[in-house]
């Protein structure tokens, strides 16, 4: 079985330490910025089942626990563990079920 590559650290980043708090603490993050302008966030989401809109389009990287989602306009729930990622549609939605605490890197477009 090959072990999943996952960011486990980034180098070289300019971090806003005002951390971004949403729905009541189920999901905090914190923005940053990568040398080259891109912009990223790392964060976690608590137990819980959520809907997030996004105003970018984003993909979620899993770098720890795992998750449930479910993309605006289907029906089916998807698992994601460490190593996988999901994307999602500028303009969107997506709903998330974590049943422990789910660790990601989230890559904006």
């Amino acid at each position: 079985m090959t072990t999943p590559t996952v960011t486990q650290h980034i180098d070289n980043v300019t971090l806003t330490t005002q951390a971004n708090v949403y729905f009541d603490g189920k999901c905090v993050s914190h923005s940053f910025t990568l040398a080259d302008g891109t912009k990223k966030s790392v964060g976690v989401v608590l137990a819980s089942t959520l809907t997030f809109g996004t105003a970018a389009a984003e993909t979620m990287e899993c770098v720890g626990g795992a998750c449930e989602y479910k993309l605006a306009g289907t029906d089916n729930w998807v698992f994601q563990k460490l190593g996988d990622s999901f994307s999602v549609p500028a303009n969107s939605k997506f709903d998330i079920r974590v049943a422990q605490a789910y660790h990601y890197i989230c890559h904006y477009a």
